[in-house]
């Protein structure tokens, strides 16, 4: 094993055992993993059958599974079998497990579309006044899964997103509706497991007989009932080999819990514990850099990395006066990388947040810069508050529907209902009969009409202030927020941008027509996204995990985005630390985080993780 380092032989030639295998950013822990098997099946003469390498998604799955592939190919040596070597995502294996024991097919599982309508059903049941229905239905459910992952008590649970009543009322109904239909979730594999294996002892004998060697990936991300189950298969030899970065643990929201890879020596005392601490991706001024942001969490393992990329250029710390100017920088730096030889594709623009960078993908189109993009940025111009805004602004200019009064008819409170648009067309007349009495019900009516009036002589932007303002729409929001337990800086986040939008257009006519050529553009940029090859990566700091550029740009530096402001708890302070560290370590070249000092007209201070790494600017 000449061509690997002394750690990474000494975690593929681990004997029995549990071992903690501790894997910095481009330390080659794929290559470790996929050696380790081969190592187990060649020289050790374990059954193929018997090995068990478990990830997180289906397409590591499949890489580690063609790697091993093809080391075994190349080899003279090829034992009989070598592609019974069970490799598979958590879900993957229990549902197996489940299906030969229940009988359960891919008939029996739940659907995410089917899971999104059984939610909107109860949701309009139940009859709650919910504006973002696609934000609340992906928040509760969100809930449900962490209720079940961390096998949490519903009576003590308490909702960040509703009413604990309300939420218990939903979680039943789920719950009852998936029974009546023989149907389970994602969430229900790993839970149904669980309970199989702790109830039937012969059952879990036999997996255990079966699994001798379980090897994980990622083992940072892990949730606590997918560890409970891992320890049960794994006993009583405890072969269990975990690869991880624990600096690297950023999915927390979804129930990761970076603590149990923390404890994993606790739970297992006579784990041996390896670190692959040489970083062949990095130059040694991004490795530097980065290494001195993840120094100032306190709940990790204590590691030094060593930089085998070479040298480069210190990183760069730039600051602008606006995101405008922000933005029109990075476009010239990556024309002028592809002028010069470089490919559009070995750059990347990193971010905290999926609506960061609307305002970058509108420069790339209109300078046609190729760009791909791999999360979803949602169109402002369709939240639910802007399709309000266009509401208050399409009866200002005169439309009499119903259907365009309906939206907003309590936004903020009149105190009025449906039943008072008794047709299609709006009677104010037969409004105020409808309410003659109760007098301050018809003054809201009258307060209304005479609103509208005001905003059909105004400008796009100062009708927006009217409306946040006057009309008092900005208060129903902070109340909204309240009843929802959201915070109320998100949702006017939406409205700033929405009023920063409106600016430049002097009249509705100019501002409609601009969000039409908007919404086109933005449809054809999603087709052409599968055409793409060779296009700038455009991704948040989470699904920018895994992943490597020669250029890479972090886009809005600024404290309140990175760290998010809802980063208040040491706790969350130090995931959004790892999140920084995960996308500085995207780099292999070339490091650039930029920050904007002004956002709609805030003022912006620098991120304090770059404000921890400035001593290795110029190193």
């Amino acid at each position: 094993m000449s061509s690997f380092t002394k750690s990474q032989s000494e975690a593929i030639r681990h004997q029995d055992g549990p071992l903690l295998v501790l894997a910095g950013p481009g330390s080659g822990k794929t290559t470790v993993v996929t050696k380790r098997v081969q190592y187990l099946v060649q020289d050790c003469h374990i059954s193929p059958s018997s090995i068990l390498v478990i990830t997180f998604t289906k397409a590591a799955a499949t890489e580690m599974k063609e790697r091993f592939w093809r080391l075994m190919e190349q080899s003279e040596e090829k034992p009989q079998g070598y592609g019974n070597v069970l490799f598979g995502t958590f879900h993957a294996v229990f549902f197996n497990i489940l299906k030969l024991s229940y009988g359960f097919t891919a008939a029996n599982i739940l659907r995410e579309e089917t899971r999104y309508q059984y939610m909107k059903e109860i949701v309009d049941r139940l009859k709650l006044e919910i504006d973002d229905e696609n934000e609340f239905i992906s928040g509760v459910l969100g809930e449900i899964s962490l209720i079940k992952n961390e096998r949490i008590s519903l009576e003590h649970y308490f909702s960040k997103n509703c009413a604990e009543d309300i939420f218990r009322k939903i979680f039943a109904s789920y719950e009852q509706r998936k029974r009546n239909a023989r149907l389970i979730d994602f969430d229900d594999m790993l839970s149904y497991t669980w309970e199989l294996l702790t109830k039937r002892p012969d059952i879990l004998e036999a997996w255990q007989k079966k699994f001798r060697y379980i090897l994980v990936d990622e083992f940072q991300d892990i949730n606590r009932l997918q560890y409970d189950i891992l320890r049960l298969l794994a006993q009583p030899e405890n072969n269990l080999f975990i690869v991880g970065d624990d600096d690297q643990s950023i999915y927390r929201f979804r129930g990761a819990k970076p603590e149990i890879m923390l404890n994993f020596q606790k739970d297992f005392p006579t784990a041996g514990r390896v670190l692959l601490n040489d970083n062949f991706r990095s130059t040694r001024q991004i490795v530097n850099a980065a290494g001195r942001v993840i120094r100032k969490n306190q709940s990790r393992f204590a590691k030094e990395i060593t930089a085998r990329g070479g040298e480069g250029p210190g990183v760069r710390i730039l600051a602008f006066e606006d995101q405008q100017q922000e933005c029109l920088y990075l476009l010239k730096e990556m024309q002028e990388y592809k002028k010069n030889g470089g490919a559009w594709q070995q750059m990347a623009v990193l971010y905290r947040t999926n609506t960061q960078p609307r305002l970058l993908i509108q420069k790339f189109m209109e300078f046609n810069v190729p760009f791909r993009v791999r999360d979803q940025v949602p169109n402002l111009f369709e939240h639910w508050i802007a399709k309000n805004l266009f509401c208050y602004i399409r009866l200002a200019c005169g439309s009499k529907l119903r259907k365009d009064l309906l939206p907003v008819l309590n936004r903020p409170k009149r105190y009025m209902n449906r039943e008072c648009l008794n047709d299609e067309i709006i009677c104010w007349e037969y409004m105020m009969d409808y309410y003659k009495d109760k007098p301050y019900v018809c003054d809201k009516i009258e307060r209304l009409q005479y609103d509208l009036k005001m905003l059909g002589r105004m400008g796009p932007f100062a009708a927006i202030n009217y409306i946040r303002h006057v009309m008092g729409y900005e208060e129903y929001l902070k109340e909204y927020a309240e009843f929802r337990r959201m915070n109320a800086e998100d949702l006017m986040e939406v409205l700033n941008e929405l009023q920063e939008s409106a600016r430049a257009y002097k009249t509705y006519d100019e501002w409609f027509a601009y969000m039409e050529r908007y919404k086109k553009e933005m449809d054809e940029m999603r087709k052409r996204q599968q055409e793409v090859k060779e296009g700038v990566h455009l991704a948040t700091m989470h699904s920018s995990k895994g992943l490597e550029y020669d250029k890479v740009f972090i886009l809005d530096a600024a404290e309140g985005i990175t760290p998010y402001k809802k980063a208040v708890l040491d706790a969350d302070l130090e995931e959004e630390r790892r999140m920084f560290y995960v996308a500085m370590t995207r780099a292999k070249k070339e490091l650039t985080i930029c920050w904007a000092k002004k956002q709609f007209s805030h003022e912006l201070t620098v991120s304090r993780f770059v404000e921890e790494m400035k001593d290795d600017r110029a190193v």
